[in-house]
């Protein structure tokens, strides 16, 4: 899962739970989607920036369209049991699942997995993206990237960044950051952000590569400084922040994503229908503001538009890993 800080995480979770009204008129009849509980299937823990963009957006589902909307935390193996869960579940139109890419991705990062997310799954729309922030610790006395550059040549023992988890977008953009740079960097592994950061504090490592809202509130306090951002476009949380692609690096624009899908042989009568009142939900200003808050890019699109991106997005991914020399873990 793409890392979302826990402690705006926790609030926004109480919020959602009491999320004023967004839509003034159910419209229960006139959906297009079928009569019956929906199930929202999530596959991490209660608390977490999946499950608290879930509950917020399955909020504002019930409230647009009159349906009740039940969230399955499907907990496991960084989202791979909620993915079976959808593969497995009716076509019917009643499950659905708001995915990351990070799950997605471990198509190409495991030996085995429980489902195509291209055959099993359709995809209704993209919720949005989410970008990957590299930062160094404030006891180098750097500020830029150039800076950081000059460092590292003279600093050839310290060219390793910690990643909050390998296998994920934080452990190949460091490495890909590397290569453009032209400096190899070794991944670190961590069991998430928060000992990342005390690491980074204390300068017992240079660098480290984590979701940008791990990172912003501990930036903002002098804990680290982020040099760069892997958007093609500042994150809306943080449009101060340069990215890769601004400093001159464009191929390091690596992007993750949440999508929503049901699965595979849903009726397309439904499909559209889904599109329809998720867009609703995710384009409203309330909604929007909420995710943004969590990191969260918000962006959508048609079905059809969805299904070419995590085609494309999955090629690409894979040229990234073989070129890295990962290798897919059992």
């Amino acid at each position: 899962m793409p890392p979302i800080n826990r402690r705006k995480a926790l609030p926004l979770l109480a919020a959602a739970a009491t999320t004023p009204t967004i839509f003034s008129s159910v419209r229960a009849q006139s959906t297009g989607l079928p009569e019956g509980t929906v199930r929202m299937l999530l596959g991490f823990p209660a608390g977490g920036g999946t499950d608290v963009m879930g509950r917020i957006i399955g909020e504002a589902i019930r409230q647009r369209t009159g349906r009740s909307v039940v969230i399955e935390n499907k907990v496991g193996a960084s989202g791979t049991i909620a993915g079976e869960a959808l593969k497995n579940a009716a076509p019917d139109g009643l499950t659905i699942s708001y995915i990351p890419s990070a799950t997605i991705v471990q198509k190409f990062t495991l030996a085995t997995i429980p489902f195509d997310p291209q055959t099993d799954f359709v995809p209704l729309t993209l919720a949005g993206t989410v970008q990957t922030a590299y930062c160094v610790s404030p006891t180098l006395g750097v500020n830029t990237l150039a800076e950081y550059i000059a460092w590292l040549k003279k600093n050839p023992t310290r060219h390793s960044f910690g990643t909050t988890a390998l296998g994920s977008f934080t452990h190949f953009f460091g490495v890909m950051a590397g290569e453009a740079i032209g400096t190899p960097l070794e991944p670190i592994p961590y069991r998430g952000a928060a000992p990342l950061v005390a690491d980074l504090q204390g300068g017992h490592i240079a660098a480290g590569c984590g979701g940008v809202t791990d990172f912003l509130e501990h930036q903002r306090a002098g804990k680290l400084k982020i040099l760069f951002t892997s958007g093609l476009k500042p994150a809306q949380a943080a449009p101060e922040l340069p990215t890769a692609t601004s400093l001159g690096y464009p191929k390091l624009n690596i992007l993750g994503w949440y999508v929503f899908f049901a699965p595979a042989k849903t009726p397309a009568p439904i499909v559209a229908a889904w599109n329809r009142e998720l867009v609703a939900v995710l384009e409203s200003a309330e909604v929007k503001k909420r995710l943004i808050d969590l990191g969260l890019d918000a962006e959508t699109s048609t079905p059809e538009a969805a299904a070419a991106r995590i085609d494309t997005d999955l090629k690409r991914w894979k040229g990234i890993i073989d070129g890295i020399g990962y290798k897919p873990r059992s």
